[in-house]
């Protein structure tokens, strides 16, 4: 039999690129390098000969299974529709999977690469996995499975895994000791009630062309130990569990494309007295977002929308996160960001409900990362009713792209120093500063509006650690605040102050080469800041149409600007005017 012939079923254009190398990824931190497949998100074809024999499993409603294509090497057991198959040659097989059966499973016991064509699929496991890879001592050549979807398929697990042997992981309906590429035309449909979703002891790649749609009610939606990779096609994650992740992986979450949709709606636990909160994608070493569309809601208690203890990259791709739930447990000591307790020398600012000495304190945040947090290009924006919107507990640095995030607490918050030096960022606080930096805070580009409308008169829009001698330098951009800048700013540019403004309206700034407008909030105090290269025109109450809209559509850049008040304007050296 001619190997060209085995792979008849499966458009070969279609096929992912082998992976002949590897691609390594370095963070500025040069303790965080991941290791990355070369190829893994490749859509380009391989060759047909790649897989050199083909095996056909048939499940059936009214019988056993049949399966064909076995032999000394590649043995088959059958008991009922629950099948099991052990490669223990040297060859790279191609498995096709089709049929029905609510009370069946297939297991592979392989060392090889091999090939699962899941062709219209109906297969569901009362008592565990329905598909269940795991790996043999030898041979051993990474057994990766890539996972070539045709048709609609559909698999669930049972809530009790009760034939999981005492040596063996089964951790997912469909679950892979080995790496998980995911391709072809299909779509893939997975309803876990005992376990996770999808899980690989490796890695989870996700390609154009198929959609994968998961529920899972007891455990993780995806998880990859090593990472995921995302780089096209359709993906719908549902997980409702408590403490658990739409994403989960150790080490890296990266998006290179595709559209993700990730629903949170789990509350935090307490294990051993260690809490442990839901969040859409969870990465404990990196994340990235290069391209595609990711949305994100979450409505648990505690819950996060992007969650990464390590850094995180924003270079490219769309992200719109909601997160709704309120925090989660009691604060036995509250505080301001970075555990001070106010900016600008005032009493009680940056306090806040949710994190902070307590234990059993979680709060329920947009983006949350443990380590710095680049932005350097993409579309973001991020809603959190109860927490900040966008914290990091490094540094933060924005050099472009487009951000807009609103909460109830911080808009944007670094616990070290802040840099924005090009870009969009539009931040509002309904409760605590616009953006607050426990460090220094430099503006040296971009166009920023940052807003604190809330009661609390000792916040402001931009906030510095001046308590610890850090500053607030205005060096450059294009600025409007609705609040009061930090006390003792440095204003290498000028910034003026607006002798009144107008609530839940357009303005227009003018700064001699370009116009942009800012939509102000519905409620506020009285300090309206603006700053440009020179001192621009403002106008208030204007009409806006066309334009390049950034940040969520509050701010537009150079439209068709009608109507209108003249805003008088007079120097402001920081300071005074809060709420």
């Amino acid at each position: 039999m001619k190997k060209t012939l085995l792979l008849l079923t499966i458009p070969v254009a279609a096929l992912l690129a082998t992976a002949c190398g590897k691609d390594t990824i370095t963070s500025t931190d040069e303790s965080n390098s991941i290791t990355v497949e070369e190829g893994v998100v490749d859509t380009t074809s391989t060759e047909a000969g790649d897989y050199d024999h083909k095996v056909v499993v048939v499940f059936s409603t009214s019988g056993a299974a049949s399966v064909s294509g076995t032999d000394d090497s590649l043995t088959a057991t059958v008991s009922n529709n629950a099948v099991t198959i052990t490669n223990t040659s040297t060859r790279k097989v191609l498995y096709v999977l089709t049929g029905t059966s609510n009370n069946g499973y297939f297991k592979l016991y392989s060392g090889r690469k091999q090939m699962l064509q899941l062709n219209n699929l109906g297969l569901v496991n009362p008592k565990g996995a329905a598909i269940n890879i795991q790996g043999l001592a030898t041979p051993n050549d990474g057994k990766q499975a890539d996972v070539y979807l045709s048709g609609t398929n559909t698999l669930g697990d049972g809530t009790n895994y009760a034939l999981t042997p005492d040596d063996e992981d089964e951790k997912a309906a469909f679950f892979s000791e080995g790496q998980i590429v995911l391709h072809g035309d299909g779509t893939l449909n997975i309803s876990a009630v005992g376990k996770a979703g999808l899980t690989s002891d490796d890695w989870v790649a996700i390609n154009s062309g198929c959609t994968l749609n998961i529920t899972s009610s007891a455990g993780h939606g995806v998880r990859g130990k090593n990472y995921i990779l995302v780089s096209g096609g359709t993906v719908n994650v549902t997980v409702s569990a408590d403490g658990k992740k739409a994403f989960s992986s150790d080490s890296l979450v990266r998006f290179d494309g595709g559209v993700t949709t990730l629903a949170v709606t789990g509350s935090t636990i307490v294990e051993s007295g260690d809490t442990s909160g839901t969040a859409g994608v969870k990465a404990d070493k990196m994340f990235e977002m290069n391209a595609g569309t990711l949305t994100i809601t979450n409505s648990g208690t505690g819950g996060k929308g992007i969650s990464c203890d390590s850094v995180a990259y924003f270079r490219g791709g769309t992200i719109d996160i909601t997160v709704t739930g309120s925090n989660f447990g009691t604060s036995s000591s509250s505080g301001g960001g970075g555990g001070r307790p106010g900016g600008g020398g005032r009493p009680g600012g940056g306090g806040r409900p949710g994190e902070s000495s307590s234990d059993n304190s979680v709060g329920a945040k947009g983006i949350k990362c443990d380590g710095n947090i680049e932005i350097s290009g993409g579309d973001i924006v991020v809603r959190a009713s109860s927490h900040e919107g966008i914290e990091t507990k490094g540094t933060l640095t924005i050099s472009g792209g487009s951000v807009y995030s609103q909460s109830s607490d911080d808009a944007i918050n670094a616990a070290s120093h802040i840099t924005i030096s090009g870009g969009y960022v539009y931040a509002h606080s309904t409760g605590n500063d616009g953006i607050d930096a426990n460090g220094n805070f430099y503006i040296q580009g971009g166009v920023v509006c940052a807003i604190c409308s809330g009661s609390n008169n000792a916040e402001v829009a931009l906030d510095a650690n001046t308590e610890s001698r850090y500053k607030l330098y205005i060096e450059g951009g294009v600025l409007l605040t609705c609040g009061a800048l930090e006390n003792g700013a440095q204003l290498t540019q000028s910034c003026y102050r607006a002798s009144s403004w107008t609530k839940n309206v357009w303005y227009s700034l003018d700064d001699g080469s370009n116009v942009y407008c800012f939509k102000t909030p519905s409620s506020g105090g009285s300090t309206m800041v603006v700053s440009a290269s020179q001192q621009p025109t403002v106008k208030s109450s204007v009409t806006v149409s066309g334009g390049t809209t950034h940040s969520g559509g509050m701010i537009v850049e150079n439209p068709t600007v009608s109507g209108g008040s003249s805003v008088s304007l007079s120097s402001y050296s920081g300071g005074g005017g809060w709420h």
